[in-house]
């Protein structure tokens, strides 16, 4: 199976990460700052998450209460898409992760302009950015 993250090559202390408007508000809710999903995202980078395939990681959040699931298709962008309370449910279901694989391979080739434009629109926040939360 190949490997989503990074290339060797690539600058691994270069980070460039997003969320979604609708992680944000779970978030927000939670009480889980940008600067935690920023060293999350670090950890899921050197192994420490669940790879689900296809550019999808769940990540353990807010100390083991959450699920988060991130988006990283060939490690262009990373894209936190979804929040979940453990307590609320143990997983996603298949046809969910079906479709997060879907959208990682969508984000993965989005534009810079693209990018920009979902930002700019707020459908995007960009959280990481060589390595400033």
């Amino acid at each position: 199976m190949a490997d989503d993250r990074p290339d060797a090559d690539a600058d691994e202390n270069v980070l460039r990460a997003f969320k979604t408007a609708v992680f944000a508000r779970s978030a927000r809710k939670a009480r889980i700052r940008d600067s935690e999903l920023c060293e999350a995202l670090r950890e899921v980078m050197a192994g420490q998450a669940d790879d689900l395939g296809g550019g999808v990681f769940k990540k353990r959040l807010n100390k083991n209460m959450h699920r988060s699931i991130i988006l990283a298709k060939g490690g262009r962008h990373w894209v936190y898409g979804y929040l979940f309370a453990k307590k609320d449910r143990d997983n996603i279901d298949d046809d969910e992760l079906r479709d997060f694989k879907l959208l990682a391979k969508g984000y993965a080739s989005l534009s810079q302009e693209q990018i920009d434009k979902l930002v700019s629109d707020k459908d995007l926040l960009e959280i990481c950015n060589d390595d400033k939360a």
